[in-house]
């Protein structure tokens, strides 16, 4: 009895070291998101659509097949309502790359917007301006009225190492400046641009990504 109790102690002492041994050899990402967050922007964009219905049953119109089904088994088909604008909005991420305001996003956050609103992490919102964008590598220039605002460190691809630690920051289904960390999975990899053939080289890794992480920054490390 006394040894299995022996034993049982050893163990666990040595389970104990081990996970307090790996958890040292895990970086800590507090320093690197305190000091990285305040050059990441959140991105708000919005566009007017034309769109085609013969449906418009319900509260939320032809958007809800749920209710286009329960009233045409009722009342039949609806009256063809012709053509109809709608505001889309949509979100993303992106980074300040000048103290005087230019930040980089992606492109599909902000094509054909009608307007851009800038959020930075001290809750201050600028009106945007689209420089440019380029729809194959899927990067847009965008510009705010402001000064002596925080930049982000644009680092070379070719310095960054497979398995190296990076974190992203951006705002995943609308909540703003959140942080995930992962590993580069992967440098240079091709994938075909629609029916565009040529290639635009990307970093793979395993950090989580969501809808809202779009246009923004990778940092390793260094920042």
């Amino acid at each position: 009895m006394i040894r299995y109790f022996v034993t049982s102690i050893v163990l666990v002492f040595f389970l104990f070291f081990s996970l307090e041994t790996r958890s040292n050899q895990l970086p800590s990402f507090s320093d690197l998101a305190d000091k990285s967050s305040p050059a990441v922007v959140n991105i708000s964009s919005s566009k007017t659509i034309k769109s085609y219905s013969n449906r418009g049953f319900g509260q939320r119109g032809f958007e809800d097949p749920l209710y286009d089904d329960f009233f045409k088994r009722f009342f039949g088909e609806a009256p063809n309502r012709g053509q109809r604008e709608r505001e889309v909005r949509s979100g993303g991420s992106g980074f300040i790359i000048s103290q005087d305001g230019y930040l980089l996003t992606n492109n599909h956050v902000v094509k054909d917007a009608d307007e851009i609103i800038v959020g930075l992490s001290d809750r201050r919102e600028y009106k945007a301006k689209l420089i440019g964008s380029d729809e194959r590598s899927d990067v847009a220039l965008l510009k705010i009225e402001a000064e002596n605002l925080p930049v982000a460190l644009i680092g070379k691809s070719e310095d960054l190492k497979v398995g190296e630690w990076v974190i992203a920051i951006g705002s995943p289904f609308q909540l703003n400046f959140s942080v995930t960390a992962g590993i580069v999975s992967a440098k240079g990899r091709s994938i075909p641009n629609g029916s565009d053939s040529t290639y635009v080289p990307f970093i793979q890794t395993d950090v989580a990504i969501n809808p809202g992480n779009s246009g923004g920054p990778l940092f390793n490390l260094e920042g």
